[in-house]
């Protein structure tokens, strides 16, 4: 609960008393603050294909992230990483996602990913849709690697949404808050979901629609808005 509510001070607290070398990088980083711009903050779209909802006993099976800049996804700095489960992958999550066992095999390792990726989550806010799923995978697996879960900030573009129909004093219709719905409320094409990278780049572009949508001049927009 402190490392969610005063990330910053997390985050300064495990710079001093951490001793993994990998978390050092990411420690350093400030996070953004919330009183900057949408145009002055960094993002990271960031999704997850697992294999089941549970973080405790489920594992990652892949990861896809792109980066905004100054309003503007980078479509260069895409990745997508597979990983090796340690666990057979079940029958029922595979007509999900597509990723089979034998096409696990050839996957990373869970630490050797988790490196990569605090490389590129330093000094940016954390973008997903439902982002309650990859916070507490994210958070499993540091705790496993690393010992301790990481200080973030996060943007959830359902929570976005969520928030937008409560102040209207309306209620979600069935579904109108999945990802792919959303993007075609905000005149979005149409994607293919449930691949990592697809997905991140999805949110990514539906948290822009949202933000042109809601504030129209993204130089005074403040981050602490999204947050």
């Amino acid at each position: 609960m402190f490392a969610t509510l005063f990330p910053d001070i997390y985050r300064k607290y495990l710079l001093k008393h951490s001793r993994s070398d990998a978390l050092s990088p990411y420690l350093q980083a400030p996070l953004s603050s919330p009183q900057n711009t949408i145009l002055e903050t960094e993002f990271l779209a960031l999704d997850f294909e697992t294999t089941g909802l549970d973080a405790n006993t489920d594992e990652i099976l892949s990861v896809g992230y792109t980066v905004i800049k100054n309003g503007r996804i980078h479509l260069g700095e895409n990745g997508y990483h597979l990983l090796k489960p340690e666990a057979d992958i079940a029958a029922h999550s595979v007509t999900i996602h597509g990723i089979t066992d034998d096409h696990a095999q050839e996957g990373m390792a869970l630490l050797n990913m988790l490196e990569i990726l605090l490389q590129k989550m330093a000094g940016r806010v954390i973008l997903a849709h439902n982002a309650s799923i990859e916070q507490s995978f994210l958070n499993s697996a540091c705790k496993k690697c690393f010992g301790h879960i990481l200080p973030l900030r996060i943007v959830d573009t359902l929570k976005i949404e969520q928030r937008r129909l409560e102040r209207r004093h309306q209620h979600p219709a069935t579904n109108q808050l999945r990802l792919f719905n959303l993007r075609h409320q905000y005149h979005l094409p149409r994607y293919n979901a449930h691949n990592a990278l697809e997905d991140a780049l999805a949110t990514a572009e539906l948290f822009l629609a949202m933000a042109h949508t809601h504030c129209h001049d993204l130089d005074n927009c403040k981050l602490k808005e999204f947050l």
